[in-house]
């Protein structure tokens, strides 16, 4: 319960979900150092335990596909001028991994991921991918899925949050979004 996963299925607003690996890494190591190690050493382990995993499974990008309707909805942005950028609790390697799996470079301009002392909901990520877009965050729309996208929203000024419910009833913590919708294709554009 503790990375989020409950019973066959993950928490979308879990652990596993929505933190880093520096973050599960350490939830992880606690959980070593309670039997009985040392904090360096739990550590330690868990960084190892954690790449023998990487190894062994394929590519990431291959158990996580786009959400229904996203590429339809970057195609649109795209055709209309519109800069976008993903910002993930995922290492920015696997964020540039999945873009050019699923053929989205074309549509995606910024390809971030959390990198040490840097990851949602700090602030300074939406910044920072803005200043990438050469575009401020007071005429940005954040779309997000997790509070972690709403509180960086907010705190960095955004424009607006428009949260993705994906069918899950716990929206709970995305009720202060300025917009709740089920899935991308809830997305217009007008002129």
């Amino acid at each position: 319960m503790a990375f989020g996963v409950d019973g066959d299925q993950i928490n979308a607003d879990g652990l596993l979900a929505v933190g880093t690996r520096q973050e599960n890494e350490i939830a992880a190591a606690a959980y070593v150092a309670e039997t009985g190690r040392g904090w360096l050493e739990a550590l330690e382990i868990v960084r190892f335990a954690f790449s023998e995993a990487d190894g062994y499974l394929r590519r990431k990008a291959v158990y996580t596909p786009p959400f229904e309707g996203s590429q339809a909805l970057l195609a649109l942005l795209s055709s209309r001028g519109i800069k976008v950028g993903i910002l993930s609790a995922d290492s920015t390697a696997n964020v540039e991994d999945f873009v050019q799996y699923y053929g989205l470079a074309d549509y995606i301009q910024v390809q971030m991921g959390a990198e040490r002392g840097m990851a949602k909901p700090n602030p300074a990520c939406l910044r920072q991918a803005c200043d990438y877009l050469n575009v401020s965050p007071e005429v940005t729309l954040v779309v997000g899925d997790s509070q972690a996208d709403l509180l960086m929203a907010r705190n960095a000024n955004a424009a607006g949050f428009v949260a993705v419910a994906w069918g899950r009833p716990q929206t709970v913590p995305l009720a202060n979004a300025d917009v709740l919708i089920d899935r991308f294709d809830e997305i217009q554009l007008v002129s």
